[in-house]
This record gives structure tokens, sequence and C-alpha cells, in this order.
């Protein structure tokens, strides 16, 4: 007998009774195949082979032959050559000769049309004087150049002039990329060398009130038309000066566009039109590059043009669509350290300006706090954008932005006062061919114990690759009654946003 009462072995056992414990039973085996017969698929049909061309396999060859060619690859450098290393040659003999025969303070007060009508005949001195013979093409693009070089910005005037870069990346004088189309590609630019490239950098940032040398070597700053600019110079960059430049479209973006441009679906376009003229409290969350910006100006449109709206940034470059729209900026420490005023200490003094909506171009810490407060004294319609990879993983960046600064309050508080003040998160992301999507857009219910409650109303599946490269997917809609029906009916919006969300 056994410990558990039965006799050792198998034959001892009932008919139709379990083995007892620690009894192994023999495995079901039978003859080995044949070779002819084709052999199953190592996971059975729990887990099918991935479709591929080679038998219902994946085409290994294919994937390895590619990580071979990255791997052995050579990354050449661009060569300037021909035209415009003639005219950049000629420019580097022309330019001392003609700054000693103008007056900087006077050149300074002319546009680019009169300085260019006043140094013709100079220009055509020097190259006489340095028995140089040009056409008129040629004569063209040096006239451009030295202009860019004196008034401009330099090497970085042309590629600013072209309507499809939306980024610039400058790492150091001899390597600068910029992205078209979503896409990184070389620059055919380079810069005489790093005290010149230091030169555009620092005045670039003069024109905004704001300095950039080894005491402070990081500075954020903008163009005239509104493009961020980002400078971080040596020490902090080995290989020199580094400049990053987003620029913005001249023409606004609206929610139609980014429609038609393939970022969203028609119902999800009619949720968030209906969202930001209902004023729901919206936090848009995304990566860097994203969209983030894009979108936050592209809601405005839908703000109602008798509202008062306060923006606050670091480096202002949201540009609003509406009459009644004051933007204020902070302002970094002067040279002692003092005087520097935050995000928070504005958002703080916003409230006092009698806002209706206050926009938060990005949070970073402890003034979050101060915009859910704000968000939850009278001023609904209030926006924000973060760094976030996924609308939970938004919720829990606000969480832990606020519990880096100094209020002494529990997590489960804080929670509930997220809970109480977001109404929507809109999720945008950059896929990997370039193109950027809304990929969710998801309600804020409330709580659920200690834990935010949210219900996703529509997101973007992944479906397939084209041969191109370009991502095929599909934005679908999750069919739930929004939580948020209550703040459209009240603006008479809740039949368009139902229909939209069903």
């Amino acid at each position: 007998m056994s410990a558990f009462g039965r006799k050792n072995g198998v034959g001892g056992m009932a008919p139709g009774a379990r083995p007892s414990f620690g009894v192994a039973r023999p495995m079901k085996g039978g003859p080995a195949m044949p070779p002819s017969e084709p052999v199953p698929a190592p996971g059975g049909d729990q887990f099918p082979p991935l479709p591929g061309s080679n038998g219902g396999a994946p085409d290994k060859g294919d994937a390895m032959s590619r990580l071979s060619d990255r791997a052995n690859s050579v990354h050449e450098q661009l060569e300037i050559g021909g035209f415009e290393a003639s005219v950049h040659k000629i420019k580097e003999q022309v330019l001392p000769r003609l700054l000693e025969r103008v007056d900087p303070e006077a050149a300074s007060t002319l546009t680019k049309e009169e300085l260019s009508e006043e140094f013709r005949p100079i220009i055509m001195e020097v190259l006489a004087e340095l028995k140089v013979t040009l056409n008129r093409r040629e004569q063209f693009a040096l006239e451009k150049v030295l202009i860019d070089e004196l008034l401009g910005f330099g090497p970085l005037e042309e590629l600013l002039g072209d309507p499809d870069v939306t980024d610039i990346m400058v790492n150091g004088p001899d390597q600068t990329y910029i992205e078209k189309k979503g896409k990184l590609t070389l620059a055919p630019i380079r810069f005489r060398d790093e005290q010149h490239l230091f030169q555009i950098a620092q005045r670039i940032v003069n024109q905004v009130g704001r300095r950039v040398d080894q005491t402070t070597p990081l500075a954020d700053a903008r163009l005239k038309d509104g493009s961020r600019v980002n400078v971080i110079v040596p020490p902090l960059s080995l290989r020199g000066t580094a400049i990053s430049i987003r620029k913005f479209s001249e023409k606004p973006i609206t929610i139609d566009m980014l429609r038609d441009f393939g970022s969203m679906s028609d119902k999800m376009a009619t949720c968030l039109k209906i969202a930001g003229a209902s004023r729901m409290n919206v936090v848009i969350s995304g990566g860097t590059g994203s969209g983030k910006t894009t979108m936050l100006n592209a809601l405005s449109k839908m703000i109602d043009p008798g509202e008062r709206v306060l923006t606050i940034e670091d480096a202002a470059e949201l540009r609003l669509q509406q009459p009644h729209w004051l933007p204020l900026e902070t302002r970094p420490p002067n040279l002692e350290g003092q005087g520097a005023i935050t995000i928070g200490d504005l958002v703080k003094n916003a409230l006092r300006m009698r806002p209706d909506r206050i926009i938060l171009g990005e949070i970073r810490g402890a003034e979050c706090f101060d915009l859910l407060a704000a968000m939850n004294t009278g001023h609904d319609g209030s926006m924000c954008t973060l760094h976030a990879n996924s609308p939970r993983e938004c919720l829990g960046r606000m969480e832990n932005m606020i519990l880096m600064g100094d209020i002494k309050i529990p997590k489960e508080a804080i929670s509930r006062q997220i809970a109480e003040s977001v109404d929507l998160i809109v999720q945008v992301k950059r896929l990997r061919d370039g193109s950027r999507r809304t990929t969710n857009i998801t309600e804020v219910i409330g709580m659920e114990g200690d834990v935010i409650v949210t219900q996703e109303l529509f997101n973007f599946e992944y479906l397939d690759e084209s041969d191109d490269g370009k991502i095929i997917g599909e934005f679908r809609s999750s069919g739930l009654r929004p939580y948020t029906l209550e703040k459209a009916r009240q603006f008479g919006f809740d039949q368009a946003y139902l229909e939209a969300c069903l």
C-alpha cells in the first residue's frame, strides 16, 4: 500500500481511475514517419508558422542579407562640388574686401532687396580687383550668398527657404542633415569653420533676447516664422556647435488637412472637432517629432472666437488660429542665476488674467499640477502636450511629474485629480515610414479603487507594409458610447458626437 491508500503500480488501479501521484504513464509512440510525409510544424496547430515565401516559413535569406548589407555598409561624406563649390570659393575671397567697404550699422537698416542693389556695384569693383570674371548666373548666386552671410543665417538660408524641409540638424561645421517627407538625408551645405557656425548660432538666439556661450551652452530660441531652434555648443557638444531647427508650415494646418494627409479617419476628425468646440480638457501625447504641436494648433481652430486664450511655453512656437490669443514665454536665469520665470509661475499668473482657456505647449515637471488645478477651476477646454508612448503611459507620466515637485499629497489624490480634470487623451505617433498618425483617442472616465479607468474610442491597427515601405493600417472605432457625451450635449453636438463614435 502506498501513502495514499492505494496499491503501488498501475496494475492495482481500478478501471478508469487516474494513476496515482508519481506514476509515469508511457508515451504514446508509433513507427517513425516516412520521409515522404510532411513534417508537422514545431508548434503544432497552436503556434502556426509565419506566412512567407519559403513554404509557409519566413524568408530568412532575405532578412539576413539585409542585416549583412547594413553591417558591411560604408557611409561616405557628401562632397560639395561643381557650381556651388566655385561660388563659395569666390565668396571667401570677396567677403573680406566687401566688409572693408561697407558700414555694418547702415547695412543692418536695409532690407535684403535694398542691400542687393547697393552691393551690386561694390561686388563688381571687388571682382575687378581680384581679376575674376563671372557670368550673369554666377553673379546673382554670389550676391545671394553674400547677403545671406551678412543679414541672414549663411548656408542655413537655403534650407530654411525650402518648403519641403521640415527639420534641419547641424552636427558641427562639416555635417548637416535634413528631413524631407519623413526621411533623413545629408544636406549639400558646409560651414567655413566652427567659428562661422558659432556666429550664426549666436545670431539666431540673440534675436529672441537669449544667449549661448561657454557659461550657458544650451539655448532654446525661435525664428521669425515660429520655427523652433535648439542650440548646444562645446564643451557639451564634442563635434562643435549643434543646431536643431524644427520648421513649421507657413499655411496653418487644420484637422481636415490632417485627415486628408491620412493622419486620421473622417470619424476621428469629427470627434476631435467636437472635443475642441465642446471645451473638453485634452492632453496630446506622443514622441519627439510625432506632430503634437501640429495637432494642438489644428485643435485650436475649433475654439470659439469669443474666448480669451492664453498659451504658456518655454520657447513660443504655438501659432493659434484665434483672434483673442495672448502668448506667454518663460525666462531663463541671468548670469547671476537670478530672475528665472518658470512655466509654473506663468500658470499661476495666468489665472489672474481672466482666461477662458489655458494652453501649455509642453509639460515636463511639477507645472502639471498647476495645469490640472486650472482645468478644475472653471477653465474648461484647456490643453497641453507631453511626451509618452501610449495613453496609459501618459497618465503615469502625469502622476510622476507631479510627484517630482514638492507637493506633499498622496498618490491616490493625484490620480483622482487627473481623472477628474482630463477628458480626452489624443495619442499621435510617427511611424517608421515617416508618416504621422493619430493612433489612439482615449477617454478618461474616472477612478476604480486607486486605478484611473480609461475607455478607448478609436485606435489605429497595423495591417501590412507595401512594397515601397509604406505602412498600411486601419482606423477603427470601438463602437462604445462616449462618456464625455454630456459635455458635447451642452454645446448641441451630442447627436453628431454619438454618430462619430459608434
